[in-house]
């Protein structure tokens, strides 16, 4: 079967809505719900965090939800438990973010395996290295069906965001500035500067840009310059904000930042 990433972006070339929760937030079982109430209001990525203890790359929102999501008690294996029959009830892609640590803990051959059992379409690692994961993993994606998406920024050379649109496969996760995730006001002039440039080299990866992406206007404008766009800070604000109605909430947000 066709990696349900590959189907989207061949169905679907601009306003692609990724959103990001973290896994285990804001209850330990709230997981299924927030899926089912995203593919109901018309996501079209969901993006799950795997809740980690030093997330290097995540502003105070998220890793806030990390702390709670972890006090909770979800585990690696809770994830992987609560997301067994997604494919009953969702064809939503579906993609991991976390860090290595946890990955290589599990075995990385048995991480990807399972993934493919569940039914997943792909992994964000930001800490496991272009040549690492070429070298030595890449084989056990490519073999369950699995895309690893890099990220780049823009300090990222020329000469390396080729290398890794070389490699990659899904989508190119666009970090939006030189900082961690969070909600911002509005995109700079130095970001549209960077989105032309990539835009420029005509890659050949879709490209999702992430961190400030906050509500419909940064939405919009972003995906001018790219397929889409991903919300993660924003969203799980919602999710902080709204734990008795999430549904009702979910698809609320969602609708709002696709214009409908």
């Amino acid at each position: 079967m066709q990696n349900r990433i590959n189907t989207l972006f061949q169905n679907k070339k601009k306003d692609i809505l990724n959103v990001y929760f973290t896994a285990g937030y804001p209850k330990l079982d709230d997981t299924k719900t927030i899926i089912q109430a995203l593919d109901k209001a018309g996501a079209d990525l969901i993006e799950i965090g795997i809740p980690y203890s030093d997330p290097v790359a995540d502003g105070p929102t998220i890793q806030a939800s990390n702390q709670v999501a972890l006090s909770n008690g979800i585990t690696l294996e809770k994830i992987f438990e609560q997301l067994q029959d997604v494919r009953e009830y969702t064809q939503i892609p579906i993609v991991l973010m976390g860090y290595f640590n946890p990955v290589f803990q599990y075995g990385v051959e048995r991480f990807c395996g399972k993934c493919k059992e569940i039914g997943l379409d792909g992994l964000i690692v930001p800490d496991l290295p272009l040549a690492e994961y070429v070298d030595e993993y890449q084989e056990a994606f490519e073999a369950n069906s699995l895309h690893n998406i890099f990220l780049i920024s823009p300090q990222t050379s020329e000469k390396r965001i080729r290398l890794i649109d070389e490699h990659s496969s899904g989508f190119l996760y666009m970090v939006s500035s030189a900082s961690v995730t969070g909600a911002k006001t509005g995109i700079e002039d130095a970001q549209v500067a960077y989105f032309e440039r990539v835009n420029a080299m005509d890659l050949q990866t879709p490209r999702l840009i992430g961190f400030g992406i906050s509500n419909r206007e940064t939405f919009k404008e972003a995906c001018q310059h790219a397929n889409g766009a991903i919300i993660g800070s924003a969203f799980v604000n919602v999710l902080a904000n709204n734990e008795e109605n999430l549904e009702e909430a979910i698809g609320d947000f969602v609708r709002k930042i696709k214009g409908k």
